[in-house]
């Protein structure tokens, strides 16, 4: 097939693409009616993100949806927005914006292809069944030119996939290496057999820290699909609200996201409660993923002791061994989540720079800390929770 035939469109509002058209491209395996693989890209996700006003407006995140079209049809997308600000990436550039002004230029507005506010590794260029070859390469080009073209410092694509990450490498964009803290099932059948797979101190830690969240006075539970009632959602943006105001100054998510996430979302989502004396007082919201539990946000209205990693890992691993999913992702950084069978993996973005001397400057400065987080994922597997082979250990 001819690249030089596809056209290539920015879109300010989902409304324009449709869901049909998106999920085609987003989410193809959806149509043997399993969950999607990575529920942040699909259609009603990003549209939740957009008619809840979490995005456009004052948000800094403006859509400039990119849609690559073969013959009328979509055959390639990602989710792009123009940002003015650094916030809600967690993949961190600001020592770079402060560089590029410094030196008297414009680090933003920039673009940036991600899904807003959510640090979870899963494909940014979103490619239809059978063009795989020309979809993404299409994609970056067109992003590349419509920087290029309108003067803007950089473009960004933030936790895409390894093969993504390499693919993009060998199209010119420089590849950043970060990490983050997931647990993966190894065929434990349950917690208890996950229990067994630790040092006996880590074990016996464990069961110290879920004892003690336990007795917090309460009762712990998860709630998914019709489940999920409008009063966990009242509870919930407490916590949110509390988490949102002490890490960012302000919650990203509107109010308006948590009604959208009721009506189109619930199946998606696993939300963990901790009730005592009749009101809510702590929960963890996770979202559902076709082999993935991804950790999303945590609050409470009341502290109690080790309430929080129960919440957020132990009832993510209780739940992803109760339905068959094989991966936790706990969100971004942490390293307190390593004691906790939780260890360090590589996540991946990629980036362009317009000014070729601060690119160079960029290059450098990524193939150095490529090798700091190689060498720092290598030292903590090796401090990580799990027995070491061929050592005998007692209760």
């Amino acid at each position: 097939m001819d690249q030089a035939q596809i056209e290539i469109q920015i879109v300010t509002s989902l409304a324009q693409i449709g869901e049909e058209a998106w999920d085609a491209c987003a989410c193809p395996e959806v149509a043997d009616g399993a969950a999607p693989r990575d529920p942040f890209t699909t259609y009603r996700f990003l549209a939740a993100l957009e008619d809840s006003r979490s995005v456009g407006g004052r948000s800094g995140w403006q859509p400039q949806y990119l849609a690559a079209y073969l013959d009328g049809m979509m055959i390639a997308c990602a989710p792009m927005y123009l940002k003015s600000h650094s916030q809600g990436e967690y993949i961190f550039d600001h020592n770079w914006a402060h560089a590029y002004e410094r030196a008297g230029g414009h680090y933003y507005p920039k673009l940036q292809i991600a899904v807003p506010f959510t640090p979870a590794t899963g494909r940014r260029f979103l490619v239809r069944p059978g063009y795989e070859e020309i979809g993404m390469p299409a994609l970056i080009q067109g992003a590349v030119q419509l920087a290029a073209n309108n003067g803007i410092s950089s473009l960004h694509a933030t936790f895409c996939t390894r093969s993504e990450a390499e693919a993009g490498e060998k199209m010119g964009l420089m590849p950043r290496a970060t990490q983050q803290f997931h647990w993966e099932d190894d065929g434990y059948g349950d917690f208890d057999g996950f229990l067994a797979s630790l040092s006996s101190r880590k074990r016996k830690n464990i069961r110290k820290e879920r004892q003690q969240a336990q007795a917090f006075g309460g009762v712990i539970r998860t709630y998914t699909g019709d489940q999920l009632r409008p009063e966990h959602w009242d509870a919930f943006w407490q916590f949110y609200q509390d988490t949102g105001a002490r890490k960012w100054g302000s919650p990203y998510l509107t109010r308006a996201f948590f009604n959208l996430a009721q009506e189109r979302l619930r199946d998606d989502i696993a939300l963990v409660l901790a009730e005592r004396d009749g009101r809510y007082v702590a929960g963890a919201l996770n979202f559902i993923g076709r082999d993935t539990l991804f950790g999303r946000y945590w609050g409470c209205i009341e502290h109690h002791p080790c309430l929080h990693f129960e919440l957020c890992y132990y009832q993510a691993i209780d739940f992803a061994l109760g339905h068959g999913l094989s991966r936790v992702e706990a969100g971004a950084q942490g390293e307190h989540k390593l004691a906790r069978g939780y260890l360090p993996t590589q996540t991946h973005s990629l980036h362009w720079v317009g000014d070729p001397g601060f690119a160079n400057a960029i290059e450098r400065y990524l193939e150095a800390e490529r090798e700091a987080v190689a060498e720092e994922i290598e030292i903590l597997t090796d401090y990580g929770p799990f027995r070491k082979a061929n050592v005998e250990e007692q209760e």
